[in-house]
Formats: C-alpha cells, structure tokens, sequence
C-alpha cells in the first residue's frame, strides 16, 4: 500500500492503473485504492445443474395430476379437490422456476445483462406469487358460496385422487431428497412437495368424513382451510420476492454479523459503504470499504473472500481497502 500521492507507473497500462490478480487489483487515483474481487467458489453449488430428470419428471407428474385431480373435481362437485390441483399447480410453477434458474445460471454474462440473467429467477416468483394469490381468491369465494348450500359430493372421489396426490408429492419430494441437503433452491422443492402430501392427506381425511357421513359442508370448509395454508406460504414468497426485487439483504443473512466479521479482521480500523443484495433466489453480492489501520498482506483479500463465503454464503465479494487518512465514509465509519 503506497502513500496517498504514489504516482508509480506501469508500462502495461498507460492510464495509471496497476492490477494485482490475487482476488484483487490497486487502482492509482491520487491516492490510492485497492480493490480486491473474490469469489469463493469452494462452497458455490451448482447442484440444479445435475438435477434436469428431477425436474422434468416431477413437473411432468404433477401436471399429470393437476388435470386429473382437477377435472375429478369437478365432476364430482368438490371444491377441496379443485383447491388441492390449485395448490399443485403451484408446485408445477415453483418447480419450472427452479429449473429456469438452473438453466438461467448455466448462461455468461455479458455487456449488456453483466451479471448475466439469473434474477430473472426473482421476477419469476414473483409473478408465481401474484397469480396463485389471485387464484386462491377465485377458490375461497366458489367455497362460501358453497358453505350454505353445498352440492353432492362424491366422497370416495375425492379419497382416491387424494390418496394418488399423496403419492405424487412424496414422490416428487423423493427426487430432490439427495440434492436438498447441499442445494437451497432443490431443498425448497424438497419441502414444497413434503408439504402438499400433508394437505393432500387432509383433504383425503374430508373424503372420508364425507363418505360415512355425508355431511357436504365439509369439503368447502376443507377447500378454506386448504386455501388458507397456501395463501400462508404464498405470502411468505410475495414477501421475500418483493424484497429481493428492492435490493433487500436476504433474509438469513444478518447484516450487522457480516459487518463485525469484516471489522474483526486483522489491520482493518472501519467499514463502511457495505453493501448486501441478491443476484438471484441462489446467490448474494456483497461490496464494502474497509478502512485499514496497518499494512496487509497479499493473501489479505482472500482470505475476506473465504470467510464471507463459508460463514455467510456470500459467493461474489468486492472489496476496496482504504488508508485511514483518505477515507471518505462521513458517519458511517
């Protein structure tokens, strides 16, 4: 690190600029900057990359389902059936999202989208979210209509096609199981599909209450509570893609933790202009100024890169170091 009116030279590059690719690079600019970018790819998955069966037969199977379940609900006049393919019509979404996402990483940037195309991934649940609130709206206002005068209903119907839901979810469950552990974006489909056998095993329990008893009110009051359960995780992910798409830190990831780690690292006296956000649902940026009270090493970047990237998940990591005396950083030192 030079003083701040260095003007060393090299006859590389004519405009003053020196590069060091040790995760990093100095800049000359009256005083001096160093600017390191590290990616800790030790710890970056890729895991959906591996997973294109997964997905192809899990989406081919719970279309399959959404049209049959679907079209047996309305056959036999029960709301909680036509509910219940809503629901899994959400997981044909959730799971073409996924897969989008892993086919989207799988492309460079370039000069015009630098980072690429992966927060389309973000718009994509986002407009997810909007329109299965929307369709959630349609099935609860069909189900207290029904409430008060309710149709026949076929309760052995709705027994089988939810038992067959049953099946379809923890087998679409079961694809993801190996990758879930290692992979967000695969553990979230991992746990959508375990989820919607449970709902499908509650709306089987009305079928057979149905059934024995033949009180009809049930099924539109298990259609509510069905809609319920997903207007619950709908607006959990309306919430979240809302705040990805505002730049928001992601939720797990504690600012100010991530703000200590980088003062706790040795020479560092300050930080400043930190910076969290989201690439896309999978991948965190992270920028920041830290102002340095001693000299740094050449390993010194890295290893910043290494920390965020194994205590926080943070894979695209830039940082510029700064002397003490030409910090600009007002109160936020």
């Amino acid at each position: 690190m030079h003083g701040p009116h260095d003007h060393s030279h090299d006859p590389a590059h004519d405009h003053g600029h020196d590069h060091e690719h040790d995760h990093g690079h100095k800049h000359g600019h009256g005083h001096k900057h160093k600017h390191g970018h590290g990616h800790g790819h030790g710890g970056h998955n890729h895991g959906p990359l591996t997973f294109d069966r997964a997905f192809a037969i899990g989406i081919t199977l719970n279309i399959l389902f959404v049209v049959v379940e679907f079209g047996l609900g309305f056959i036999a006049h029960s709301v909680a059936l036509m509910a219940d393919a809503g629901h899994n019509l959400s997981d044909v979404f959730g799971l073409c999202v996924a897969w989008g996402g892993a086919t989207l990483a799988r492309r460079g940037p370039s000069k015009r989208f630098t980072y690429g195309l992966k927060a389309s991934t973000i718009l994509a649940a986002l407009i997810n979210a909007l329109l299965l609130m929307m369709a959630m709206g349609a099935i609860v206002f069909e189900a207290v209509t029904r409430i008060g005068d309710p149709a026949p209903v076929k309760g052995a119907v709705v027994v089988v096609v939810a038992a067959a839901g049953i099946l379809v979810n923890a087998a679409s469950a079961w694809l993801f199981a190996r990758g879930q552990k290692s992979d967000i974006n695969l553990r979230g489909a991992y746990l959508h599909m375990a989820a919607d056998a449970t709902v499908s095993a509650g709306v089987m329990l009305a079928g057979v209450v149905i059934w024995f008893s033949g009180v009809e009110w049930i099924d539109p009051v298990v259609s509510i509570i069905v809609s319920g359960i997903i207007f619950w995780q709908t607006w959990g992910l309306l919430r979240e893609t809302i705040e990805m798409s505002l730049n928001a830190v992601p939720r797990g990831i504690d600012y100010d933790e991530v703000k200590a780690a980088l003062a706790a690292m040795p020479g560092v006296g300050a930080t400043h202009d930190l910076h969290i956000w989201p690439m896309s649902t999978t991948e965190t940026v992270l920028t920041a100024h830290l102002v340095m009270t001693e000299e740094t090493g050449p390993a010194f970047l890295g290893n910043a890169a290494a920390m965020l990237q194994k205590r926080f998940g943070i894979a695209h990591t830039t940082i510029q170091v700064e002397r003490a005396a030409d910090a600009d950083c007002g109160t936020d030192c």
